[in-house]
């Protein structure tokens, strides 16, 4: 069974990343899906039309536990990764075809500003008090220096 890769650029999620523990091969393995929705495009002036493409992606591992903590509604990111046939046969027999997009790779389009910005909104409209920013701390020494704990999702560029 071949793969294609999938590539869905500046997309945006369309509700809260869902995250389950499911039993793998060595034990529990995190399992996130999410709903990414981007737009596209065509024609110009009168004629241009706006087509919706919405995709609910899988991810698995630590990548899932990520998307969990530091995604919500409305983040901007952009997915690659592979669609496969998940065709089968349900209990009467039918045929059933089905597609499934396993996510390799996510990138987090949104700035930090921006993420604590939505956050707030939310808070808001939930009646629950706003998060507040967090200041950096000092994690424990390695190879004799100090390090400031991690923020921010792994895979992206931490400031010096």
């Amino acid at each position: 069974m071949a793969n294609v890769q999938v590539i869905q650029r500046h997309a945006h999620l369309a509700g809260a990343v869902k995250l389950e523990f499911v039993n793998g091969r060595e034990g529990k393995i995190a399992k996130a899906v999410l709903t990414a929705i981007s737009n596209t495009r065509r024609g110009s002036g009168e004629a241009r039309e706006e087509e919706s493409t919405a995709i609910q992606w899988t991810l698995w591992g630590k990548q899932a536990e990520n998307a969990a903590e530091y995604l919500g509604k409305g983040s901007h990111v952009n997915i690659v990764g592979r669609l496969r046939n998940n065709n089968y046969q349900d209990n009467e027999g039918a045929d059933v075809y089905a597609l499934a997009f396993t996510a390799e790779d996510i990138d987090y389009l949104d700035s930090k500003a921006s993420t604590e910005a939505r956050e707030a909104r939310r808070a808001r409209m939930d009646g629950a008090p706003a998060p507040q920013a967090q200041p950096a701390t000092a994690a424990p020494k390695a190879n004799g220096r100090a390090r400031r704990a991690r923020t921010e999702p792994q895979g992206e560029a931490m400031p010096a």
